[in-house]
């Protein structure tokens, strides 16, 4: 009867140990995928099993890239400056990468691995790219504008090794790059399951350069969308195996121009049309009325409970696509002594905060005075600001929500 009752307890004991493994809140880990120059209308056109197979999960949706059209947020079209605004949550007017020659950064504006660095410096960040700018100048790894920053691990600088990777004219020893980046950023990720990863890939765009809309273009998104299941592979282990919870996020920087598909850089529809694939769950209105690329930095720091304090968060020019929202899409326009504001309020209960400010000193590393100018009602989306005090050529002016802020500026030449 003793052995008995030991044996029941035994057993009691072991479910109960089993049940609060199983029940241990599983840890959230973020890999994001720049796959360069694809538009949206190429990627739609082209059979991507493995893309719609992540998208099943979460989903697909057009976005755009390049700021606000013909305002002061408009933002070049071109590689770097759409993946710095992707790091950052920021359009160029902040983040001040205008070209790829990336002169002058402007590292006040965090990127998202800065973010994590500095709040959780015991979780490990990876970058897998074939383009070693990336970490070394947009990341700006090591470097004392961002405070000495430090990556856990690093795939890259392959594009300067002319001896294993011959350069040849038709940009194949770039296909060669990405698939040596793709494949050790599958295994470090099934391996390791680093919390913060990012994987660069540049055949793609090579291809549109050099052939426009062609076959060649095509075959090499099909290449692209045959890595991106081997990235989900690796991700779908990790899951299984490690009871972890991970957000993917496959985006482009660019489109395409109209005319042959060779270039980009401008402001056509093309050329600001891209898409965003994830596995999200909880997606939000925002992200199917066609997100920004600035928005998946914040979608991402919510993940992975990253709190950005509130003087940079007015600074984010992103609005998260997952989760609790409460405002989005702001404008701004001035008239004689007065500002008028207004929102679309995507959770309407409560009272928004109009904040003002009449300088940038956040861009130079200092501090903004704002001044509270304002409340509303969230589902009013609008209000009028009396501005007659503030004899400004420049306004900046935050709307504060209960779950998130939006910025827009006032710049009068």
């Amino acid at each position: 009867m003793k052995n008995a009752l030991r044996l029941l307890i035994l057993l009691t004991t072991t479910c109960c140990i089993q049940s609060n493994v199983s029940a241990q809140a599983k840890v959230k880990k973020t890999l994001f995928v720049i796959v360069d120059g694809v538009s949206s209308d190429s990627k739609e056109k082209t059979p991507t099993p493995n893309l719609d197979l992540i998208a099943k999960k979460g989903g697909y949706t057009r976005a755009y890239v390049g700021g606000g059209k013909d305002t002061y947020s408009q933002t070049p079209t071109i590689s770097a400056v759409g993946y710095n605004s992707l790091l950052t949550g920021t359009w160029v007017n902040k983040h001040n990468v205008w070209d790829n020659d990336i002169k002058d950064p402007n590292y006040h504006y965090w990127t998202i691995f800065r973010f994590l660095e500095t709040q959780y410096p015991q979780k490990k960040t990876a970058i897998f790219s074939t383009w070693l700018d990336n970490r070394t100048k947009l990341v700006g790894e090591g470097l004392p504008q961002t405070n000495k920053l430090q990556l856990d691990y690093s795939f890259d600088g392959f594009e300067l090794d002319t001896i294993h990777f011959k350069h040849d004219k038709d940009k194949q020893y770039i296909h060669q790059i990405d698939e040596k980046v793709v494949d050790e950023a599958a295994s470090y990720i099934q391996q390791n399951g680093p919390d913060l990863s990012w994987v660069y890939l540049e055949f793609t765009d090579d291809m549109g350069h050099r052939y426009g809309d062609s076959e060649q273009f095509t075959k090499a998104i099909q290449i692209m969308d045959d890595q991106m299941g081997r990235l989900w592979k690796a991700v779908s282990v990790r899951e299984k195996d490690f009871n972890e919870d991970w957000l993917v996020v496959i985006t482009t920087d660019h489109g395409r121009d109209a005319k042959t598909g060779k270039g980009h850089g401008g402001q056509s529809d093309r050329e600001r049309g891209t898409w965003i694939v994830t596995n999200a769950k909880d997606l939000n209105p925002t992200f199917k009325e066609t997100p920004g690329i600035v928005d998946i930095m914040p979608t991402i720091a919510r993940h992975l409970d990253i709190n950005i304090p509130k003087e940079q968060a007015f600074e984010v020019d992103g609005v998260a696509f997952t989760g609790k929202i409460s405002l989005a899409k702001p404008t701004l326009t001035k008239a004689p002594g007065k500002l008028n504001v207004s929102w679309k309020a995507l959770d309407k209960a409560g009272k928004v905060k109009i904040w003002l400010t009449t300088t940038n000193h956040f861009g130079q590393g200092e501090r903004d005075l704002y001044h509270l100018v304002g409340e509303a009602d969230a589902a009013n989306e609008k209000a009028e600001i009396d501005i007659s005090q503030y004899p400004s050529g420049f306004f900046k002016v935050v709307v504060e929500g209960k779950f998130n802020s939006v910025n827009q500026w006032v710049v009068e030449k």
